[in-house]
């Protein structure tokens, strides 16, 4: 039914990670294969193409369904529909910022003090000459393929480009200035495929895989005993998403108590919990939690 391009290069490995442990892993002959399969009624054909092309062909029709950053959303100002955004990037669960950089001893503190004609970088140029109109600059944007940090000063006087935690723009020796863009990853899709009833239930049912799958990560399910006596003390420390889920045992003056914590907590956790009387704690990996 749907037609579906997933994200080739930098989004590629955390893109197949995340709809394998939504349970539509991605089947290809290769690493390079652009064709590829998923085992599942609602997708019939997935491609994995470069993310900058996806939304102008989502928008032309070629795909009904498409992963992408909204970064490239942006840069290309397709018409496409966004179904939602997932919290994942590169190498964190962080979103990406499209940033404008200059050498570490510029005088340029903001940007306004880039001078007509300056020199800048990047791999959006749309984006940033829209940028750098809404702020009455007259710059000359230049198309960078790559490296684009290691063109200051001598090729450019700034640079617009992408990063998660600024660290790899400090150790090129630049200095952020002003941030163009706060990107997430995005499902969206065409106008066509979302006015089509049967598409558009088909594409919110794989949105929710893929956001239980998101949601599921770096948390645990515990499960525990405890008698009526020590059942207050025990709540007392448990997190929750809403509340603990408490069922009384058959024929015991005792409780079975089960929720959903962040895994970072469970090694102090555990022991809190035996020390206020919890027996029997079992710690469950978790694959989906879906709201």
């Amino acid at each position: 039914m749907l037609r579906l391009v997933l994200p080739k290069g930098s989004l590629e490995k955390a893109t197949l990670e995340l709809f394998a442990s939504a349970d539509l892993a991605v089947h290809r002959s290769s690493n390079v294969d652009y064709s590829a399969r998923i085992d599942d009624p609602r997708v019939a054909e997935v491609r994995i193409l470069r993310p900058q092309e996806i939304p102008t062909y989502v928008e032309d029709g070629l795909f009904d369904l498409g992963i992408t950053g909204r970064d490239w959303i942006e840069e290309t100002g397709a018409d496409v529909v966004s179904l939602g955004e997932l919290s994942y990037s590169k190498t964190t669960d962080l979103p990406i910022r499209i940033v404008l950089a200059v050498a570490a001893e510029s005088p340029i503190y903001k940007t306004d003090d880039l001078p007509d004609g300056c020199r800048v970088a990047t791999e959006y140029p749309r984006l940033t000459e829209r940028y750098l109109a809404e702020h009455g600059v007259e710059g000359e944007v230049r198309y960078s393929h790559g490296a684009t940090e290691a063109k200051v000063p001598d090729i450019a006087d700034a640079v617009v480009e992408i990063t998660e935690t600024g660290r790899a723009l400090g150790a090129a020796g630049l200095r952020i200035v002003d941030t163009l863009l706060v990107s997430r990853t995005e499902v969206i899709c065409s106008r066509k495929a979302a006015a089509d009833a049967a598409k558009s239930h088909a594409m919110s049912q794989l949105l929710v895989l893929l956001q239980g799958a998101l949601e599921a990560r770096g948390k645990v399910l515990v499960k525990l005993n405890v008698s009526e006596t020590d059942l207050e003390s025990v709540i007392s420390v448990l997190p929750s998403m809403k509340a603990p889920t408490i069922s009384k045992l058959f024929h015991e003056d005792a409780y079975a108590v089960e929720t959903v914590v962040p895994k970072s907590e469970i090694n102090v956790l555990i022991p809190a919990l035996k020390d206020r009387g919890a027996t029997d704690i079992l710690e469950l990996d978790l694959s989906k939690i879906v709201h």
